[in-house]
């Protein structure tokens, strides 16, 4: 992508991430949405732009349909904002990069939890006096 496009996705991210929490009052529309990229057409005249939305799936899809149905209020929106000769098309796909990063920490927490304190899975029970000193080998012991 050539640097007029890149900027003209950042400004439609901005704009519609914007959008999306103060102008959009569709009930279909989850909370936790949120637009993690936009990908242009080279001529402008088309924008791909994708949402992230932490809810199950028929949530998901519904919030999807309603961002789909709203799309020509936010290019009403759009060409507000932006001076280009065509306002572009808006085309909206989930994104689940943002869902499956937060299952990997949560996977993560849950067996850094499992284990223990000393980090090391299988072995809990091994505590030290004093943690400056090393621990004991079979031979000194």
């Amino acid at each position: 992508m050539n640097r007029r496009t890149l900027r003209v996705a950042h400004l439609i991210r901005t704009v519609l991430a914007d959008a999306l929490q103060q102008k959009l009052s569709d009930p279909r529309i989850e909370p936790m949405t949120s637009i993690t990229r936009v990908e242009m057409s080279p001529d402008l005249s088309s924008a791909h732009v994708h949402v992230s939305v932490m809810a199950d799936e028929p949530r998901r899809k519904r919030t999807l349909e309603a961002l789909q149905h709203a799309s020509g209020r936010l290019r009403a929106v759009l060409a507000d904002h932006l001076t280009l000769r065509i306002v572009p098309w808006l085309t909206f796909h989930l994104d689940d990069s943002l869902r499956r990063g937060f299952e990997t920490v949560q996977t993560l927490d849950r067996l850094m939890q499992e284990a223990g304190p000393s980090g090391a899975p299988g072995d809990p029970g091994e505590t030290r006096d004093d943690p400056d000193q090393p621990l004991a080998t079979q031979e000194e012991s």
